[in-house]
């Protein structure tokens, strides 16, 4: 698969601006992995992570010096695999298509993960198995949803007497699910074991806009490119916070059993709705208004990403062209374009 068919020119390679950013769409998506990076494409997707050189290693294969960033070869590993969007046209109706895409983009996301930790791995100790991988899965849902939905409802109900009335109710309950949004994204960022995966995050935003642009893929390239993507899935978060606030409102002071059962179930329709809005901004990302709302976004992005240097630009090079290797020919269905995960 090459460019996207209606990119813009380029820009010129001797030219010296300041930060790239590419204006069109492709049907690529990624995520930062563990000394790596995950991209996706509509044909299958790819790992490709960066391992410890030699010299690195201690007697028994580990590594002996944790902050000692890996400088080995890179490994990857390709998946070839079919949306079931492109099976069931029911299925890419608007809002139901982007729940199932978010769905395979979870599964996946967390397929990559294992495969990282597993390429970090020595290898006299055992792998981590799929089913460990899968009660991760369930973990981590049941934590988001209980953190950015059951709490703040639970705490707004707290005081549900004292307002009296549903629309303070409800402006109250969306403060509080945005502040621990918030919170929690401030938390992430100060973790410093996280900085290698918020590089390579930055890595993967900065090659998916170089192919955007339709520049030849190459670290150097990549690196003149922002950090800040569209399509990222930190702007997909804050989307989904600011739009569980006009989903909850009409429901107004309910039980609070019910409260929690609402916030439960009307999470698929919540992120549906918020993939409709961020594959929108990512098509029309030059439009005047559609870059005043995706400000706040990218803003928060400085949370979730750091600049990569030129060797983690290599290894998403490399997952980016395993990727592209697994595209059939001909054109590709705009409507598959998925959503970047934040790291």
């Amino acid at each position: 698969m090459g460019a996207p068919a209606e990119a813009p020119p380029a820009p010129a390679l001797d030219s010296e601006p300041a930060e790239w950013a590419a204006t069109a769409d492709a049907p690529i998506g990624g995520q930062a992995v563990l000394e790596g990076v995950m991209m996706r494409g509509v044909g299958g997707w790819a790992v490709a992570c960066r391992l410890p050189a030699p010299d690195q290693l201690d007697e028994k294969g580990e590594r002996a010096d944790m902050n000692d960033p890996p400088r080995g070869p890179i490994d990857v590993e390709a998946n070839k695999s079919v949306s079931v969007l492109t099976r069931h046209r029911l299925l890419r109706l608007p809002i139901i298509r982007g729940v199932v895409a978010l769905g395979e983009s979870l599964v996946i996301g967390f397929k990559a993960l294992g495969i990282s930790a597993n390429a970090q791995t020595p290898e006299h100790e055992e792998p981590i198995s799929g089913f460990a991988w899968g009660l991760t899965i369930v973990f981590s849902l049941a934590l988001a949803i209980g953190l950015f939905f059951i709490v703040p409802v639970t705490l707004a109900n707290l005081v549900k007497e004292q307002l009296g009335s549903a629309f303070l109710f409800w402006l109250l309950e969306g403060i509080l699910r945005t502040a621990i949004f918030l919170g929690y994204l401030i938390l992430l960022s100060k973790l410093r074991d996280l900085r290698r995966v918020f590089e390579y995050h930055g890595a993967e935003h900065k090659t998916i806009s170089c192919y955007e642009a339709g520049l030849p893929l190459t670290p150097e390239n990549a690196q003149r490119f922002s950090r800040l993507h569209p399509r990222c899935g930190t702007s997909f978060l804050l989307i989904v916070m600011i739009v569980a606030i006009f989903v909850f409102s009409p429901l107004g002071l309910l039980p609070w059993w019910a409260l929690v059962v609402s916030r439960i179930v009307g999470v698929p329709l919540i992120a549906g709705i918020s993939f409709e809005i961020i594959k929108y901004f990512g098509r029309h990302r030059t439009n005047r208004i559609v870059q005043v709302l995706m400000w706040p976004g990218l803003k928060l992005q400085l949370l979730t990403t750091r600049e990569p240097d030129l060797s983690q630009l290599a290894v998403a090079i490399v997952a980016m062209e395993a990727t592209l290797a697994l595209e059939d020919d001909g054109p590709v269905d705009a409507d598959l374009v998925g959503v970047e995960i934040a790291a």
